[in-house]
């Protein structure tokens, strides 16, 4: 007992507690602090998916169907996934003015980018489906300007024009112009196929072609040299040139001919 009571009042004793101590409230911290936050991270998504289930309520549901399931005046949002809702909504493209247009242009956004996330995660909740692009996938530290170029002429000029400005497709539809168009939504048309557009999955163009496609982009759009043929018309490509051709070309050719005919009947009234 004498030896145990000099343990107990040996100087380090109280360092030796105060250690114990602090190990004790650390272990207590580690096991259920993350609960905590994980539970407190539920309960915040759980709010934004009850607020865009409100919003989509009023919103959608009467093209959509109340549960997404569409109808035979919207499709189905079921498995869509977060990016389409946020390149829907937040090009304005949704709500539709109307659903008997050949195509839905662009217009200002009816929602805030708040609202837009609530939407995106209640459509979210409803299946599996691809999730809104952070700035690391769609951003341009890491890209091949060459290579996206290289992408672009491949998969995209055919309707985009290779200069991106644009198209036009069959039956009233077009390709929009992709100037001035944030990286963004760029990533996410590419990722779910709005409208007329192809789909192009990762398992088709990979996280990395698509941040080099959009750099590219972004190098085209802000590109103030000159035209290295000339006059570039737009850059419409051939609906122009050839709009051009048949003007002036087909125009010069008539009027060479009038005054050919003009000179030749003067010379035998002579």
């Amino acid at each position: 007992m004498k030896k145990l009571s000099a343990r107990r009042r040996h100087p380090l004793a109280a360092l030796v507690v105060l250690l114990l101590a602090l190990a004790c409230t650390g272990g207590l911290y580690a096991v259920f602090a993350p609960a905590d936050k994980a539970q407190a991270d539920e309960t915040a998504q759980s709010l934004t998916i009850e607020e865009g289930k409100k919003l989509y309520a009023v919103g959608c549901a009467s093209c959509h169907g109340t549960g997404g399931q569409g109808t035979s005046d919207g499709p189905s949002l079921v498995g869509v996934g977060a990016a389409a809702v946020d390149f829907q909504v937040s090009t304005g493209r949704m709500p539709a003015a109307t659903s008997q247009a050949a195509q839905v242009p662009d217009k200002p956004a009816v929602y805030t980018q708040a609202e837009i996330d609530q939407l995106a995660a209640y459509i979210a909740s409803l299946g599996a489906g691809p999730a809104v692009p952070t700035e690391e996938q769609y951003g341009p530290q890491g890209a091949d300007i060459a290579k996206g170029g290289e992408l672009f002429r491949n998969n995209c000029a055919q309707c985009h024009n290779f200069t991106g400005k644009g198209g036009a497709l069959t039956h009233g539809k077009y390709a929009p112009t992709l100037e001035d168009v944030a990286p963004k939504h760029i990533y996410e048309a590419m990722l779910t196929g709005p409208q007329n557009m192809p789909s192009f999955p990762d398992s088709t163009l990979s996280e990395q072609n698509k941040k080099d496609i959009i750099a590219y982009l972004g190098e085209v759009n802000t590109d103030q040299s000159e035209s290295p043929g000339g006059m570039s018309l737009g850059g419409l490509g051939p609906v122009s040139e050839g709009l051009f051709g048949w003007i002036f070309g087909l125009g010069g050719l008539i009027a060479v001919a009038v005054w050919v005919a003009a000179r030749t009947a003067k010379a035998k009234k002579s």
